[in-house]
């Protein structure tokens, strides 16, 4: 089990391992690029060369590719669907430059069209972008909090989409904590996260789920809102947090904190919070 959040790659993309590095991280998650356009920036080989010699010194593993905010591979409008493709495609070509392990994106909204024109939409977008891109990388669909047209806030959604994919080793579940509590997973309690843990095995395997999202969660259980809080600081709680790092079917798995952040030292507390409550 290894600890680590999201870093930022503003300046040049090896100071993210410097500044995962001065957070006590283990492992790390970095977007593409900016997470609020389209287009994924060229990286110079120089510093591509020195993120690797970086991250191989600092023993940093997995790393992952957090996707743009914008991707939405189930929308039914043709140019987002479209660019959305074309951007998913060039963050995976990413994750192999810098050797990273999986690149996680939000499974999308159908925008109106329903779940099941939406998960299709998904579903081939997904086939066409695994077959252009390098083998290596595993794409990790990430749950939501089911709020308005969002798809991917089930387990058996997410399944949905890896039956239409064939079961492809290329694709994983990245499981946000605080997204399955507002979506009605109740994984703050002993007994609710014994059921969700065995729902996720039944339902899509705890063989696929590679990266773990530890966030506490500002809104109430089965609300449906996506609001991040600090760990111990929301409705999952210390006692929740605590029977999640230790739970024996997330063992070996990586967590990845996105809490809130007014300065780097949000991130370290956290984290210093998280690591104690694995020890506990």
């Amino acid at each position: 089990m290894k600890f680590g959040c999201h870093v930022s790659i503003t300046g040049k993309v090896h100071l993210a391992i410097d500044r995962a590095i001065a957070r006590g991280c283990e492992t790390m998650q970095i977007f593409s690029g900016s997470p609020r356009n389209w287009r994924v920036t060229e990286l110079d080989s120089r510093d591509v060369e020195i993120f690797n010699l970086k991250r191989a010194k600092s023993g940093m593993d997995p790393l992952i590719l957090h996707a743009p905010y914008l991707v939405n591979l189930g929308s039914p409008v043709r140019g987002v669907y479209e660019k959305s493709i074309r951007t998913m495609m060039a963050t995976v070509k990413r994750a192999g430059e810098l050797g990273a392990a999986y690149v996680v994106f939000h499974v999308g909204s159908h925008g109106g069209a329903g779940k099941e024109i939406g998960l299709r939409r998904v579903g081939k977008a997904l086939e066409k972008i695994l077959l252009e891109t390098p083998p290596g990388v595993v794409v990790l669909l990430e749950n939501t909090a089911g709020a308005g047209f969002a798809l991917g806030s089930t387990f058996q959604e997410i399944r949905s989409l890896l039956e239409q994919l064939r079961w492809s080793e290329r694709i994983g579940l990245c499981l946000d904590i605080s997204h399955a509590y507002a979506a009605g997973y109740d994984v703050s309690t002993k007994r609710g996260l014994e059921e969700s843990v065995s729902q996720l095995e039944e339902v899509i395997g705890l063989d696929r789920l590679k990266v773990i999202h530890a966030n506490d969660s500002r809104a109430p259980l089965g609300s449906h809102i996506d609001r991040h809080e600090n760990i111990g600081e929301g409705f999952i709680g210390l006692p929740g947090f605590r029977r999640i790092v230790n739970h024996p079917g997330f063992a070996d798995l990586p967590f990845i904190l996105e809490t809130p952040r007014m300065n780097p030292e949000d991130d370290t507390r956290n984290l210093s919070i998280i690591k104690g409550l694995a020890r506990s």
